[in-house]
């Protein structure tokens, strides 16, 4: 079969890979659709990312759905023809946070087209996957493979706003709306938030985020003087999800907060230096928050329910150019 290999930075090959071992509890799928994530285009532009570097070829892709091609002697819950979407993230299930039910941080995870491990673990871009059955989720019916492709993402925002505790009335301010800043914005809505705020630096992304049903969006670069007016009188917002990574945001995000507000740090860009005072004087929390588990079958089940609804982030699909008798692998390109 063929996948989608980064060597390096700037170097970025499709080439021939053997299709891996097949087990009775295993699957066998055919991928149809996968997510382009930030970290793929880190690999990429940049051969890794902070201190995680590639240091072997590796498959990128972590977000991808498609159909069951063979199922496993052991397999009770899937048959060839089903339609799922793959939990990219394999846990131990054995450590001590995976026996405490916090398998997003286990001490042996894998997860697929990741460089964080030596050897690193291959990755989705591929025509074949092989996968385990717990990983398989089923795509509900109303909904394309190409949605359930964002199930990954839509689980990360999920989490996200799980962290932040209750939402029900709350102003909300997200900055960054790539991605996971906008599916956090949709998410939070779900969950009850009277007001969200959107901020970045581009219009572009800006847009989609308005059309997610962001009440307000700032561009921050052109107009900070908008964000500045919500930090009169201490603070206007009751929580923050800063999902740029970037230092500048989470500073004025802060001066942002009401206090007694609530912090969660989605976007990694590396070190920072936060007034630290003043999230001491105003009595903030601030929470991280990584990955998730069991929220990627809710976020296929809110796909189903047509509670969240990922289309407008979708931007672009590409079909490779397969030789004749081969099949065609997809890739679906979302908003950044």
């Amino acid at each position: 079969m063929r996948a989608i290999v980064a060597h390096a930075a700037n170097d970025l090959r499709v080439e021939e890979a053997p299709t891996p071992t097949f087990g009775p509890h295993d699957i066998r799928v055919r991928v149809g659709f996968g997510g382009i994530c930030g970290s793929d285009l880190h690999y990429y532009n940049h051969g890794g990312f902070g201190a995680v570097r590639l240091r072997e070829p590796m498959i990128l892709g972590h977000e991808v759905a498609g159909v069951v091609e063979a199922a496993g002697a052991e397999v009770s819950r899937l048959h060839p023809g089903d339609r799922i979407a793959v939990n990219p993230s394999v846990p131990c299930n054995q450590c001590r946070y995976c026996l405490e039910g916090l398998q997003n941080q286990c001490l042996d995870m894998r997860f697929y087209g990741s460089a964080m491990r030596f050897p690193h673990v291959q990755g989705a871009f591929r025509e074949v996957l092989v996968c385990r059955e717990a990983q398989a989720h089923p795509v509900p019916e109303g909904t394309s493979v190409q949605e359930a492709a964002m199930a990954e993402p839509l689980a990360v925002a999920l989490h996200a706003t799980r962290r932040v505790g209750a939402l029900m009335g709350k102003r909300v301010l997200v900055s960054g709306s790539g991605p996971i800043g906008t599916l956090t914005a949709m998410s939070a809505r779900r969950a009850g938030a009277a007001e969200i705020v959107v901020t970045d630096v581009a219009d572009g992304v800006l847009a989609f985020a308005k059309r997610a049903g962001a009440d307000g969006v700032v561009n921050v670069a052109r107009e900070p003087e908008k964000l500045k007016a919500y930090c009169a009188d201490e603070g206007y917002f009751d929580a923050l999800f800063e999902a740029s990574g970037a230092e500048a945001a989470l500073r004025s995000g802060i001066e942002a907060v009401r206090p007694r507000g609530v912090i969660v740090q989605l976007g990694l860009g590396g070190d920072m230096t936060i007034p630290i005072n003043l999230i001491t004087a105003k009595e903030i929390e601030l929470k991280g928050t990584f990955r998730f588990h069991e929220e990627f079958a809710l976020a296929l089940e809110f796909l189903g329910k047509g509670l969240i609804d990922v289309k407008p982030l979708i931007t672009r699909q590409s079909r490779s150019r397969a030789p004749a008798g081969r099949s065609r692998s997809r890739a679906t390109a979302r908003a950044r």
